[in-house]
């Protein structure tokens, strides 16, 4: 869910069967957004917290071995655990101690539906794309409900024991679509993870906004100028 940003890639000319796009920060507000919530809620030093989450999310990207990203990812280590080394490193901005027990609830506890990407989605499938979800999980409660009429194939990190930027899962995401990359779209607001999906012959779209990434779409004939 974390990482750098980048601009968009120039949109190019493809026959596009397929759609696959990330949750987080996608299909909910930006991930700033949520965390800088979440920091004022529960007191904590924001400054502190960026520190320990730039190191972790540079070694979950772009270092070699583990960090505790990588498992609560893949699903290989619990959500608790995950709770209580994050919690271990961070304080309250009155130097205390921050409460381990439901700390990712509360962190997301401001992502929120934006429906004008859901509604693009519709429609995509409603025009004959597939469609797929394929999202990095952070011990999150997905609003299945929200998600019938609207994915074909939903793919959740700690489900299959993979996680992006790894070429394998978007594979396993390809295969269930019955696609091939070139004919495929992927939509995240994670550079690292745009760039693994265009090394495999995606066509990747950086998402920064709904409004931007709805223009993408259109651009690649997904969608009518009439779609809201």
């Amino acid at each position: 869910m974390f990482g750098h940003r980048r601009p968009s890639p120039t949109i190019r000319p493809v026959t596009v069967k397929a759609v696959i796009t990330d949750w987080g920060g996608v299909l909910t507000p930006p991930l700033d957004e949520t965390i800088a919530a979440w920091l004022a809620a529960d007191r904590i030093d924001a400054e502190r917290y960026r520190v320990v989450m730039r190191g972790w999310v540079r070694q979950a990207y772009d270092g070699a071995g583990t960090n505790p990203i990588h498992g609560l990812e893949d699903g290989s280590l619990p959500t608790g655990e995950f709770e209580r080394l994050l919690a271990a490193e961070l304080l309250t901005v009155e130097g205390g101690p921050v409460a381990a027990a439901g700390l990712l609830t509360r962190m997301f506890g401001a992502f929120a539906p934006v429906e004008p990407m859901y509604a693009a989605l519709r429609a995509v499938r409603a025009a004959g794309a597939r469609t797929a979800l394929l999202s990095n999980s952070w011990g999150n409660v997905y609003p299945r409900d929200l998600f019938a009429g609207v994915f074909d194939e939903v793919v959740i990190s700690c489900e299959v024991g993979l996680r992006k930027p790894d070429e394998r899962i978007f594979r396993h995401t390809l295969d269930l679509l019955g696609s091939q990359a070139a004919e495929c779209v992927f939509i995240d607001d994670i550079d690292h993870n745009v760039r693994a999906a265009e090394a495999l012959g995606l066509h990747g779209v950086h998402h920064t906004s709904a409004d931007s990434t709805i223009a993408e779409l259109r651009g690649l004939d997904l969608l009518s100028c009439e779609t809201d």
